[in-house]
């Protein structure tokens, strides 16, 4: 059954468990839905206490980077960026009821630090994805791409991922920290001993309920930003309400329109396609179980798209639900949808008090210390793979591997399906 999805309970397009259901998932055996049914019931919708707290900051690893680049290089508005970040993160965890992702989109992130594009373009493509992801959803075409989509291909997808956010974490563990003052101890980077000691001490804490990693690093980490960091001029601080507001960049025009399409948004399509619908739609089911039942490729689709558009008018950054943000929550101990709603509810405070000062209050933690939060992350999601047995299945996900690290994600995707029901054939063998 190598070509099976991992994504259980049927709604809407997400594959089924019971014989009812279609054909490319594994039966559950009584105990195994016994099991499941005793894990839904230990939480309720939501929790707030130390582990929601701590996995709610677990994926700071992989959206502070690019938020802060994109508001630093590409002028974006703090305030929009994230108020519409905390309330997406509000509004998708009170929806589905479990934690729920919040990142940038990667490829357009990556592409408009690197080439310095303008806030219009940026804008101009999170309204070509929003409208993009919606359709697939609305009209139910993600539905059918999900159902043919094999499983050895979305765990290809999960590998390549886990292992890009490994790197990213180990490079920025590495790098100079420009927002520390004190760059060395004796011969040593000061980002290298404070990454080391933020795993040792990650490992340590890893499954402690009284002490969360995630907490505890986040904690020790704002208190070094602090001491060694540069000095905060909080007396240029502009103390007031902050707002968002409507259309803050100006209407972009004819031209950037179509130019981001080819340039941004086809690139992007794939990657969303395989790794922020359809991947994360199977970790929701693989860690939450029943209480995911209204995570579906068509739900998970509207809600980015939505998000997008909204972005879009309000000045924000192209949004999605990246399987890697999930793993990271779940890693560090969020299990209900209390988690979003205490992330989100810090986004949207310090925008507001803050305004365009945010950046200087999250630039206090420093870089190594947002490593170690994606090396766990991409550890957990790596994992993943461990499900595929089959020889064929394994080869799909390194291939897909490969291709991920030497190109990009999308083109891992595609050419992970057509690889897959290659392996249909009796007569390939591997």
């Amino acid at each position: 059954m190598g070509e099976q999805s991992a994504v259980s309970g049927e709604k809407e397009g997400v594959r089924s468990q019971n014989p009812e259901g279609n054909k490319f998932c594994r039966h559950k055996t009584p105990l195994e839905d016994i099991w499941r049914n005793m894990k839904d019931q230990e939480y309720p919708k939501y929790r707030f206490d130390r582990m929601e707290v701590a996995g709610s900051l677990g994926d700071l690893g992989t959206l502070l980077p690019i938020a802060i680049g994109m508001i630093l290089l590409n002028k974006l508005h703090a305030t929009n960026v994230f108020v519409l970040i905390g309330f997406f993160y509000i509004v998708a965890g009170h929806y589905f009821g479990v934690p729920v992702p919040v990142q940038p989109m990667k490829v357009i992130g990556a592409y408009a630090i690197a080439v310095g594009l303008t806030p219009t373009q940026i804008v101009a493509s999170s309204l070509w994805m929003g409208i993009f992801v919606l359709g697939l959803g609305t009209t139910g075409l993600i539905q059918v791409i999900g159902k043919y989509t094999p499983k050895s291909t979305v765990r290809g997808v999960q590998l390549g991922v886990g292992v890009v956010l490994m790197i990213k974490g180990l490079k920025l563990m590495i790098v100079p920290d420009p927002n520390l003052a004190v760059q060395s101890i004796g011969p040593v980077s000061m980002s290298i001993l404070l990454g080391a000691g933020g795993l040792v001490l990650t490992f340590l804490l890893l499954d402690n309920k009284k002490l969360p990693a995630a907490l505890v690093l986040i904690f020790l980490g704002i208190l070094l930003g602090l001491f060694i960091g540069k000095p905060l001029d909080a007396a240029s601080f502009n103390w007031s309400i902050h707002f968002p507001k409507l259309i803050p960049y100006g209407w972009p025009s004819v031209e950037e329109f179509l130019w981001v399409l080819p340039i941004l948004v086809l690139p992007q399509i794939p990657m969303t396609i395989g790794n922020a619908i359809i991947s994360n739609t199977d970790i929701m089911h693989e860690y939450f179980g029943d209480r995911a039942r209204r995570a579906t490729y068509r739900s998970v689709a509207n809600s980015q798209g939505l998000a997008d558009i909204v972005s879009f008018f309000l000045g924000g950054i192209p949004m999605c639900h990246g399987a890697g943000g999930l793993a990271a929550h779940y890693r560090f101990g969020a299990r209900t949808a209390g988690s979003n709603l205490i992330i989100g509810g810090i986004f949207v405070l310090l925008a507001v008090i803050f305004g365009e000062n945010t950046v200087a209050i999250l630039k206090l933690l420093p870089f190594s210390i947002l490593g170690v939060l994606l090396v766990f992350a991409g550890l957990q999601l790596t994992l993943m793979i461990q499900d595929l047995k089959d020889r064929k299945d394994l080869f799909v996900a390194l291939f897909m591997l490969g291709i991920t690290l030497a190109t990009n994600l999308g083109v891992a995707f595609i050419v992970g399906i057509i690889v897959a029901y290659g392996f249909k054939s009796d007569k390939l063998t591997i």
